[in-house]
């Protein structure tokens, strides 16, 4: 069976494509475990009675009052799930223009062409 240049460019860019895809899925996981934590931190916060609490500035410890410290993690919960929201569409994405990949690659090579994952 003969492979041309079209095919390959197909063949070349379904490989990005998976690399790509088990990317997101590695900074999924790490927005969703951040968006846990964060959860955590606010529960926590919550539960504590102190008007000043620590709060981690970097590599640095600060006391800020409580009222702000709530207010900053609202804000990076919500970050994280407007990334995560971002991560998950571009995945979705991804998982369509592959499955288009395959059946353009599968319908030439047939069993001669194997792009599932072990």
């Amino acid at each position: 069976m003969e492979v041309t240049w079209e095919d390959q460019q197909n063949i070349n860019k379904f490989g990005r494509l998976n690399n790509r895809l088990h990317e997101l899925e590695d900074e999924i996981k790490i927005a969703k475990e951040s968006n846990d934590n964060l959860e955590d931190a606010g529960n926590e916060l919550i539960l504590t009675d102190e008007d000043v609490v620590r709060f981690q500035i970097g590599e640095v410890f600060a006391h800020v009052p409580k009222d702000e410290v709530e207010t900053r993690i609202e804000q990076m919960k919500e970050a994280t799930s407007q990334n995560l929201e971002k991560l998950e569409e571009e995945k979705e994405s991804i998982i369509a223009q592959m499955a288009e990949l395959k059946k353009i690659l599968y319908g030439k090579f047939k069993d001669s062409i194997n792009l599932e994952e072990e």
